[in-house]
């Protein structure tokens, strides 16, 4: 080859690297610490932790970090696994005794870190907006607060408050488990 012929061959190359690089890099999506990307279109290999065994899903899980993506065969959407204030108000609930009753409470939630618990939440609220997983857990917090109110006299819900709140914390943890939800805290 000739020098010149060589030049623009070896440009070429170069040029055709750079612009691969570029598209690579244009199709690199990350996320923080405190978000998930869920990756769905193409089936992927996950573990399952209750069958000890690989399964194959339709979507993949990157939390805290980047992946590529393939346009038109894949698509991402963002999770957040940011921690979520919910204002807890119930009100004329009535106690054991038939007294009625206004409780207020502070929950702090979020969606678990594991990658069952943020493939469950995906799947409940991966479409819906952060207040309207907030809305859900709300009212399956305030449902269980009504029930666990009618179990108890004012003074057993005055005399010992971490107590009830605990009560609270534990009955509402199993139903907001099936949606991939943890309570942080409830005062």
């Amino acid at each position: 080859m000739s020098g010149p012929l060589l030049f623009f061959v070896i440009t070429g190359l170069v040029v055709l690297v750079v612009v691969f690089l570029a598209y690579i890099a244009s199709r690199f999506k990350k996320v923080g610490p405190n978000q998930a990307l869920i990756v769905s279109g193409r089936s992927h290999w996950a573990f399952d932790p209750v069958s000890k065994q690989r399964v194959r899903r339709g979507f993949r899980i990157v939390k805290g970090g980047g992946t590529v993506v393939i346009p038109v065969l894949e698509r991402v959407d963002i999770l957040s696994l940011e921690l979520l204030t919910l204002d807890v108000l119930v009100s004329k609930a009535y106690t054991r005794d038939g007294v009625p009753v206004t409780v207020e409470g502070v929950a702090q939630i979020k969606v678990k870190g594991d990658d069952e618990a943020i493939a469950t939440a995906a799947e409940q609220f991966l479409s819906k907006s952060t207040a309207e997983m907030s809305n859900v857990a709300l009212q399956t917090l305030e449902g269980h607060l009504r029930a666990i109110l009618g179990t108890l006299s004012p003074e057993q819900i005055n005399g010992d408050r971490d107590a009830f709140a605990q009560k609270v914390q534990e009955v509402s943890a199993a139903d907001l488990a099936k949606m991939g939800l943890e309570i942080v805290s409830f005062t």
